[in-house]
């Protein structure tokens, strides 16, 4: 995120508490496939505030351990983490033929994870101030090769949701992937989640939202 770890604590627990909302609303409205994506906004809001403890160990004002740790938990979420989870909870949510490439995206997204699990498993994570972004090393092979996946799993699979609100925000993620890439190239991937992270707020109303010909709960139609 960009600015100091008190932008990002805020923004943090604002899109936490959204993810929260999400979830309830997901819920409420009897749609259970929801749910993996409705949580999207808790997990990048929590991966904000994570960043904030990065940002605190850049300062010096954290144990040495301590910020090894939030750097780590940092590029766990970011980097594994993400092109799995985004893929197949688009997947779980979706309906029809599109399901096979949402199948295949998520796959995509499991073989990109794992050589970025194997580097955050092998490399010590570390982070550096450029202005007012943070920029991470963690020692990643083929980078723009698995980059290129990476955006292809998690913006794809947005993109081929077959959902207008979904698409929405897969052409707001992608759009700030290319502003990202062109502002901040050495913190790219550090600046690129924050927009995502605040973008994921799209999906409160997708949350809740029911198709205009999909009937309402059995008490309301009895009504």
């Amino acid at each position: 995120m960009c600015w100091n770890a008190q932008a990002d604590a805020v923004a943090g627990g604002l899109v936490a508490v959204t993810g929260v909302a999400c979830v309830v609303r997901a819920r409420r409205v009897g749609r259970p496939e929801r749910l993996p994506l409705a949580a999207l906004p808790l997990v990048l809001g929590v991966h904000q505030l994570i960043e904030a403890l990065v940002w605190l160990g850049t300062d010096g004002g954290l144990p040495d351990g301590l910020a090894g740790a939030a750097r780590t938990a940092w590029a766990v979420v970011a980097l594994p983490l993400l092109p799995v989870l985004v893929p197949a909870a688009v997947w779980c949510a979706a309906v029809g033929p599109r399901r096979r490439v949402l199948a295949a995206l998520t796959l995509l997204g499991a073989a990109v994870a794992v050589p970025l699990a194997v580097a955050v498993g092998s490399h010590p994570v570390t982070a550096a101030v450029h202005g007012h972004t943070l920029g991470y090393a963690v020692g990643i092979p083929y980078p723009a090769l698995l980059l290129a996946g990476y955006l292809l799993a998690t913006v794809g699979s947005l993109l081929v949701s077959g959902d207008r609100l979904l698409r929405r925000l897969g052409l707001v993620t992608g759009a700030g992937a290319v502003v990202c890439a062109l502002l901040w190239h050495l913190a790219f991937v550090s600046t690129w989640c924050a927009l995502a992270a605040l973008a994921s707020l799209l999906l409160l109303h997708w949350a809740g939202h029911r198709p205009a010909d999909e009937p309402g709960p059995v008490t309301d139609r009895a009504r």
